[in-house]
């Protein structure tokens, strides 16, 4: 079930792109951008606690291109920078003629947004989960991503119908969910691996997603370190197995003007592990306001 007050479509480099809007239909825009294979479902949550938590606020979730009901953008490759473009053109359009909005990503969103900062995006406040800081074959389960690349490569040397047959597969999807998953509640556990079932594998076409898998596998959010010039959160698990720990404390001390919120227990999917306190985290950070530390909470 859905609590946006809308969804919008948005005319972004020839494609609609869809999008789902929560809080105030006039308030404060925040664009918040979904991870690699994920839609807007993946931050949903988010979303509506911090709406509940910042009533002045116009929360939008779009669909990335090529995922959930965004389409592929024709004729082009599904580059970073071809992502980092399309966002620049939507926030363009979904906050216009404002004094600022803010702006998130998660995951391979964070590269989205690092790129197009990059070409010139300009919140007035940038939010970071799960930041992608270090390559991923070094991180703590390099050999799970050498896997994963192996995966992938296996499914671009196979024609559209069987590839996205390997794509989708759910074996190798709840394979995936186990491991990023560290919650010992087995409810939410279970939810988790329901929302990987139901959303993973909603792509528009093998082709593009492939693109989209070599493009977050081949950059890292320090690479546009130079490009953060206003203040910008950066939430962290302290078991995330795509990104270490000693990777994230880098990217705060490299960034212009950073804090860093590291989560104990959790892992990749602090937007499902621990919505509550990063949705305070986040509202906090835009009020300039401070959120008691969790127990065992780093800084």
């Amino acid at each position: 079930m859905s609590d946006a007050i809308n969804t919008i479509e948005v005319s972004t480099l020839g494609v609609l792109t869809r999008a789902w809007q929560y809080g105030s239909a006039d308030g404060e825009p925040l664009v918040l951008v979904h991870g690699f294979r994920g839609d807007h479902h993946g931050l949903q949550g988010l979303a509506i606690a911090a709406a509940e938590l910042a009533p002045e606020l116009r929360i939008i979730v779009p669909d990335l291109p090529g995922f959930g009901e965004t389409p592929a953008i024709p004729n082009r490759e599904h580059s970073l920078d071809l992502f980092g473009e399309w966002l620049i053109e939507f926030t363009a359009q979904v906050a216009p003629q404002q004094s600022g909005f803010a702006i998130l990503g998660h995951s391979f969103g964070s590269l989205v947004v690092a790129n197009a900062l990059s070409q010139g995006l300009s919140p007035s406040r940038t939010m970071l989960i799960n930041p992608i800081s270090a390559p991923a074959l070094k991180g703590p389960q390099a050999l799970m991503t050498q896997f994963a690349i192996g995966y992938y490569r296996c499914a671009d040397l196979l024609p559209e119908a069987p590839s996205r047959a390997l794509l989708g597969n759910p074996i190798i999807v709840r394979v995936m969910s186990e491991v990023m998953a560290k919650t010992s509640d087995a409810e939410l556990r279970s939810w988790i691996h329901n929302q990987h079932h139901q959303y993973f594998s909603v792509f528009a076409d093998s082709r593009s997603l492939l693109q989209a898998f070599r493009a977050s596998v081949s950059h890292t959010v320090m690479q546009y370190a130079d490009s953060f010039t206003t203040p910008t959160l950066l939430i962290a698990g302290d078991r995330d197995d795509i990104t270490p720990l000693t990777a994230q404390l880098e990217l705060s001390r490299r960034l212009a003007d950073a804090s860093l919120k590291i989560i104990p227990g959790v892992g990749h999917l602090v937007h499902y592990e621990a919505v509550d306190y990063a949705a305070a985290e986040m509202v906090a950070f835009l009020r300039q306001e401070t959120v008691p530390s969790m127990s065992g909470q780093h800084a």
